[in-house]
Parts: C-alpha cells; sequence; structure tokens
C-alpha cells in the first residue's frame, strides 16, 4: 500500500535503469526508487512523493549529468498529456529499451532466448497514428471544453492544442475539437471522438449521449466538410455507429506493395502505425515463408491483414476471427481483391474446447496475432496441427514470453528469432514478432 507523503527533502542519486512504464530507476540502501523524467546514465535530484514496501515513488528535480540519449521533447504537452511517455528519449534509446525488455521477459518469464534477434522495425517517429480516440469534457469550473488524451497517471482530460503524432493535417484537431464542442447545445453531452485514417479517406466518429439539435448536426457536417471528414455519431454500442451522410467512400489502407486493399469501417480494429504494419506484413510473410502447396492457419486474423498477403503465396489459408462483423468483412475483402483461396471461420478463440472441425485439422504454417492476454489457451492444439514454423505477433512481451515457454517446454518448438516493431514511437508500449520452428 502506497504512503502519500508531503514533498520529502532533495535527495540525489544516479539512475540506473528504465522501468517498463518510462521511469528511471534509482536504488538507495538497496531500495528501488522511481522516479519520473529521469533516464538510465543520469545523476539527478529529486524528491520522494509515494513510499511503498518494495519500492518510492519520486519526482524529478533537477538533472546534475544528461545522459546522451536525452534529446528536448517536441511537443509542448510532454509532460502533462498521458499519449506520450519518452520523448524526452532518442529513438534509437527508445528501442533498444523495447528490445532489452522483449529479451528479458523471454528469459524472465519464458525462460527462452531467440536463436537471433531481429532489426527492429522502424517508421515515422511522428504523424504515425491512423487511429486515435480523443477525450472531450465540458469543464464547468474553467467555463469551456477540453479536448485530447488523458493526463498522465489523472483521470482528467489533457487541455491539447497540439498533438505531434496525429497525421499532419490533423495536428491541432484537439483544439479544434474543443472548439467545435463550445458551439454546440450538447457540449456536455460529447464525451469523444474517435479518428480512424484510411489511406485516402479519415473518418471521424463522435460518441453522443443525446441525439444532437438539427443546428448542432449542421455545425457537426459543416466541420467535417472543411477538413475533409466523413463524420459519424455514435448513440450508444458500435452497432449504433451511423454516417451523417450517405455518400462517404470506403475506408481502406493498402498492403503487399499495394497488391492488396483492406476495407474497414471507422470503429474497426486496424494497427495504428501504417508504415510499420507495411513492414510487419512484409516480415511475417518474409519469416513464414508460406510454399504453393502450403495451408495456413491465420488466428485472430480481424480484417484479413494477413490471411490476404498469405493466399497470394500459400495453396489455402483459413483465418480464424471471434468477432462476427469482422469475419464478414474479411469475407468481403477476399473477394473484393479476388482471392478464393482463403476461407474464413467465426469462433471464439478464447474457448478451445468449443472450436469447430476445422481445429481437428492439420496445418502446415500458422500465425498468431492475439490481444494482450495471449493465446496460452490454443497452443495445446498445436500438438494436432503440427505447423513446421509459427509466426507469433504480439502486442505484450509479458504475454509472448509465457506463450514462448509453453511453445517450446511443452511442445517442443524451437524459437529461432524474435525481434521489436515500433508500433507506437515514444510510449511505453512494446510490441514484437517472434518465430517458432519445430523440428522435423
Amino acid at each position: 500500500m502506497a504512503r502519500d507523503l508531503n514533498p520529502g527533502p532533495v535527495e540525489e542519486a544516479d539512475i540506473v535503469d528504465l522501468a517498463h512504464d518510462g521511469r528511471g530507476i534509482a536504488r538507495l540502501a538497496g531500495k528501488a526508487v522511481f522516479i519520473e523524467g529521469a533516464l538510465p546514465g543520469e545523476h539527478v535530484r529529486f524528491r520522494v512523493l509515494k513510499r511503498r514496501r518494495q519500492l518510492d515513488e519520486a519526482g524529478l528535480v533537477d538533472v546534475l549529468r544528461a545522459s546522451p540519449d536525452r534529446v528536448v521533447p517536441r511537443c509542448a504537452h510532454f509532460g502533462i498529456c498521458g499519449g506520450c511517455s519518452l520523448q524526452h528519449l532518442s529513438a534509437a534509446a527508445q528501442l533498444s529499451a523495447k528490445q532489452d525488455q522483449l529479451l528479458e521477459n523471454l528469459q524472465r518469464i519464458g525462460h527462452v532466448q531467440p536463436a537471433r534477434v531481429l532489426a527492429p522495425l522502424r517508421g515515422d517517429e511522428w504523424a504515425y497514428r491512423r487511429r486515435a480516440r480523443l477525450g472531450i469534457k465540458y469543464v464547468h469550473k474553467k467555463g469551456r471544453v477540453l479536448a485530447g488524451f488523458r493526463e498522465r497517471e489523472k483521470p482528467y482530460i489533457a487541455d491539447i492544442k497540439r498533438c505531434e503524432v496525429l497525421p499532419a493535417p490533423l495536428a491541432t484537431l484537439p483544439q479544434e475539437l474543443a472548439a467545435l464542442a463550445e458551439t454546440l447545445t450538447i457540449k456536455d453531452k460529447v464525451p469523444q471522438a474517435e479518428l480512424a485514417a484510411g489511406d485516402g479517406e479519415t473518418a471521424l466518429v463522435f460518441r453522443v449521449m443525446e441525439a444532437p439539435s438539427n443546428a448542432d448536426l449542421e455545425k457537426i457536417s459543416a466541420f467535417g466538410l472543411e477538413r475533409g471528414l466523413q463524420i459519424f455519431l455514435q448513440t450508444g454500442g458500435l452497432e449504433t455507429v451511423r454516417p451523417v451522410r450517405s455518400d462517404y467512400p470506403p475506408l481502406s489502407y493498402a498492403v503487399d506493395d499495394g497488391k492488396l486493399r483492406i476495407a474497414f469501417g471507422p470503429v474497426d480494429f486496424i494497427q495504428v502505425n501504417r508504415g510499420i504494419n507495411l513492414s510487419m506484413v512484409e516480415a511475417a510473410m518474409t519469416l513464414l515463408e508460406p510454399a504453393a502447396n502450403d495451408t495456413v492457419l491465420d488466428l485472430f486474423c480481424g480484417l484479413g491483414n494477413f490471411t490476404l498477403p498469405l493466399a497470394r503465396r500459400a495453396g489455402r489459408v483459413l483465418g480464424v476471427e471471434g468477432d462476427a462483423l469482422l469475419v464478414a468483412k474479411a469475407r468481403a475483402n477476399a473477394v473484393d481483391n479476388g482471392i478464393d483461396n482463403a476461407q474464413f471461420a467465426l469462433e471464439n478463440l478464447f474457448e478451445p474446447d468449443t472450436l469447430g472441425e476445422w481445429a481437428g485439422q492439420r496445418y502446415d504454417l500458422v500465425l498468431l496475432d492475439p490481444p494482450r492476454a495471449g493465446a496460452a489457451q490454443l497452443l495445446p492444439r498445436m500438438a494436432q496441427w503440427q505447423p513446421r514454423r509459427v509466426v507469433y505477433i504480439s502486442c505484450h512481451p509479458g504475454s509472448l514470453a509465457r506463450d514462448a515457454g509453453i511453445l517450446v517446454a511443452d511442445l517442443g518448438f524451437t524459437l529461432t528469432a524474435a525481434g521489436v516493431m515500433d508500433m507506437f514511437p515514444h510510449t511505453t508500449h512494446v510490441e514484437s514478432i517472434a518465430v517458432f520452428e519445430r523440428p522435423v
């Protein structure tokens, strides 16, 4: 249990490590001190703000000796906005820290090491987010609307004027959303707006807790026209999302050197970083090495982001997904791209005992792209599938490490390669890709 203090006395320490949440770690009298804003290799002054049994939490007072990897944050809201926490660390050092975290998790949790560490997949460091959910809040005490991401470690909406990781034409969207909301009669009934950008069209979904008046609707529609945005309203669950106009062209993005186009809806899951997604799909194809006579299983397939590129190289591909709407759209994407050797199945992959007939067959290759929870429940099925190779796309190094331990220790696979992907520059999120092979 934490014990809040009045700010303690100023102390000095060397920073010896970087925590998974981006804070610098010092060690005093055998106890770890997590210091917000400090970097490894620095000598700093700090004040303890909270004391815990195992560690203390502190605020940075001054940097007496700076790390060579320290850089000036580009964003004026850095330190307040919770969207990014590593802008003060160079991009190369961020990737190095994420790679260290991946390898440390694999060793500590999974008791495995990759035979080869893959070069990190890198892309644009700024203006990379094609998906974002921005909070909107009318603050009565301030008499105005705020829009942006949450403040760091707080539930409040940060007062953001400009966001450097949003697409360049929309960097000032938070400020513009706040200005728009202040003109609406339902300004206290619009809690968020969700951005989704395709390669051409960009959508903005307003969550509304009360139907907008005709005047409000005109203002919201005009906002979209002026900025070239498709406008949608969401009155309840995801099934209530509706466009304000009926003539919007579909949202889509290209993969596989532009040979395939994936259509998606404004609230469908797509990878946040367009450039990294392109590199990731290419890397997955290279690492999996599908041959023309292979049967491939793509689990958690979504819209077909990997399924369709695999189908261009393999004999047959089965994509499996638990969301009925995504399965329907994946099937439509296959038809639209002239793919006739990809099938899709609707299954709850977290209940492996209920899976259909497909789960009792054999597959030459398996691609896994699970959510943060990982795929531990499914892994025993590998004994039936007997793939020669598995490529695992991970959004959480801890669950990947756990699953890697199962694949290696229990199922006889070898972890031949693993590496990180910089899907979320300037954040502590670690995305990775790993390859497992079964001895012949």
